[in-house]
């Protein structure tokens, strides 16, 4: 067998040392807001329980832990040797692994989660290899949910923190609005690409996938949580602001072109 195709050592290092994924979905509103959407959109789609869930990408574990409680049978693969300890210690059936190169059997699950790989590929054969992959290992009547990070993602952030007053930040966030990419050597996070709803919707396309729909996860209103956290130092989580977000998320979906102002897009489709 070939080898697994290379990481790049940042992603693994940012994971690994700069950034606790297991928290990013608990710790603030917008994060909170991501789970909270995440889960009803991929409830609404999923088969019923027990079918199998493979959680390409899954990282610490957080989706599967409820998905597994839902009564799926979830299995999870992360290239972070990091996630894949945190997966296990919380009970998750979890190994080292990457999305462009599976080792589950061909027509084998159920589901395939696509919810982090994406934006880590940057080039698109690797994003298209990632998605062929997905589609092998499902069963032909099978889902596949893909997320991605919104184009304009930053530019609502960096508003929220105020950051994008700030030259880099600004010329930063100006070049991803162009070319969809990230430099990490300008601003935080690692080299991303960054998709537009219709760009994403056209990769699950060319991969084989069909009845692709597109989500906005977040909804148009996640950086007001995101402003107020920052500027406030109150959690918001259970707050009327937090449950007029998710409302306005909920109306969202009704008008395409209100997907652009969401942190975070899901497309759902079928191979």
């Amino acid at each position: 067998m070939a080898l697994p195709p290379a990481v790049a050592p940042e992603i693994i290092a940012f994971y690994t040392d700069g950034f606790d994924e297991a928290t990013r979905l608990t710790s603030s509103a917008d994060g909170a807001l991501e789970l909270v959407r995440t889960q009803e959109l991929l409830r609404r789609h999923l088969p019923p329980a027990p079918a199998r869930v493979l959680d390409v990408g899954g990282g610490p574990g957080i989706h599967a832990q409820w998905l597994s409680a839902d009564g799926y049978e979830v299995h999870l693969i992360d290239p972070v040797p990091r996630h894949v300890t945190t997966a296990q210690a919380a009970g998750c059936k979890a190994m080292l692994g990457d999305a462009r190169q599976l080792e589950a059997l061909s027509d084998s699950f159920d589901v395939v989660l696509l919810l982090g790989p994406l934006y880590h590929l940057l080039d698109e054969k690797d994003r298209l290899q990632a998605l062929s992959e997905a589609r092998r290992v499902l069963k032909p009547a099978g889902v596949l949910a893909a997320a991605a990070i919104s184009r304009y993602a930053s530019l609502f952030e960096h508003t929220a923190t105020t950051l994008l007053d700030h030259e880099r930040v600004h010329d930063a966030v100006k070049d991803i609005l162009v070319t969809g990419r990230h430099d990490p050597g300008r601003k935080g996070f690692t080299a991303a690409y960054f998709h537009t709803a219709e760009g994403l919707a056209a990769e699950l396309a060319v991969a084989g996938f069909d009845e692709v729909k597109v989500y906005g996860i977040e909804g148009p209103t996640w950086s007001l949580l995101k402003a107020t956290e920052q500027h406030t130092g109150n959690r918001l989580t259970e707050s009327p602001m937090f449950r007029a977000a998710l409302a306005a998320a909920r109306l969202a979906e009704a008008h395409p072109d209100l997907l652009a102002a969401s942190s975070h897009m899901l497309a759902v489709g079928q191979p």
